[in-house]
């Protein structure tokens, strides 16, 4: 299990993929229990928008959650201010909670309801793809 750490989020790759120095190198962080649009889908280029405004080269801490199949660390990301950036994603309406790899959370759940009800971010599209569904297509 990867450990906790703190470091400055220098790369920001898509909405729910960043790099943080850990130590003197970069470590790949993929925010868990989210999953935003990809690079070549609809709202794509919207949520790494989103994610570089809240992250980008700020001092952030990661609670961590072991590391998925492309060995990135998941985690959640804290900003100094104790913000949640994976719930303020979902909050905004720039990703789905990833009820796959997240089942049973609640705060994701009930983040996302709000944004699909408000038609926030990617909500305002009436049929959003998710990136699980638009990655089969391809």
């Amino acid at each position: 299990m990867a450990a906790n750490f703190s470091g400055q989020v220098v790369s920001v790759l898509d909405g729910d993929t960043i790099e943080v120095l850990n130590g003197h190198h970069a470590e790949r962080i993929r925010l868990s229990g989210i999953n935003c649009p990809e690079k070549g889908q609809a709202f794509g280029k919207q949520a790494k928008q989103a994610a570089s405004e809240l992250v980008f080269g700020k001092e952030v801490t990661l609670q961590t959650h072991g590391y998925d199949k492309y060995k990135r660390t998941l985690a959640d990301v804290l900003l100094p201010d104790g913000t949640n950036v994976n719930h303020t994603l979902v909050k905004d309406g720039w990703c789905w909670w990833y009820r796959k790899y997240a089942p049973g959370n609640v705060t994701l759940e009930q983040l996302e309801t709000e944004a699909r009800e408000a038609r926030r971010g990617l909500w305002a599209d009436p049929y959003p793809l998710p990136p699980w569904e638009w990655r089969k297509r391809r």
